[in-house]
């Protein structure tokens, strides 16, 4: 298997402070796929370097990595990030019906009865709200709207997403981009 670019790796947890003796890391989620950490599976820390998990902790937040069995090892990996390929998550992770992997629905063209309001560029989690990034059309920036806007992805303001057409309809939309 060839080696993932860089744009195919996600940004999934990162490597915190080398605890204990035996060469235990925190370990700082950044999924809603916690599932993904367990006991042999192996993930990049850049596309040239992998790591394999011994061992996981969830109730302590602790990771141990096989190969790193001292905290000066460990201490060598403070603040790495571990990635996975998008194939990995694709087929790691289970989504329930109606939600979306977040680099599917990036790239998205955002629609509002018809009139396209821009392209998702990317997911902003604020507090418990998730938000659409969306560079707005260069037609409407040039009437003097925002160059970019935040859209709640909820049900009140999202009608529809097709991650295969990538295309979402949005309600409210408009209105958000004009207060923006």
């Amino acid at each position: 298997m060839s080696k993932p670019s860089k744009k195919e790796l996600l940004h999934i947890a990162t490597l915190g402070k080398s605890v204990g003796l035996k060469g235990d890391m925190k370990l700082h989620i950044k999924t809603d796929f916690p599932e993904q950490f367990k006991k042999n599976a192996t993930f990049y820390i850049t596309p040239e370097t992998k790591i394999t998990i011994e061992n996981v902790n969830f109730q302590r937040g602790t990771i141990k990595l096989s190969g790193y069995n001292t905290p000066e090892e460990a201490k060598k990996l403070t603040n790495a990030k571990l990635h996975a390929t998008i194939e990995q998550t694709r087929k790691e992770c289970k989504l329930e019906d109606g939600e979306h992997f977040w680099f599917d629905i990036e790239g998205c063209l955002v629609y509002e009865d018809g009139l396209f309001l821009g392209k998702v560029i990317e997911i902003e989690r604020i507090l418990d709200t998730d938000y659409l990034k969306i560079k707005t059309a260069d037609e409407l920036v040039a009437q003097k709207l925002p160059k970019s806007f935040l859209l709640p992805y909820n049900e009140h303001f999202i009608k529809s997403v097709d991650t295969k057409e990538k295309k979402i309809e949005a309600i409210g939309a408009y209105d958000i981009l004009e207060a923006s």
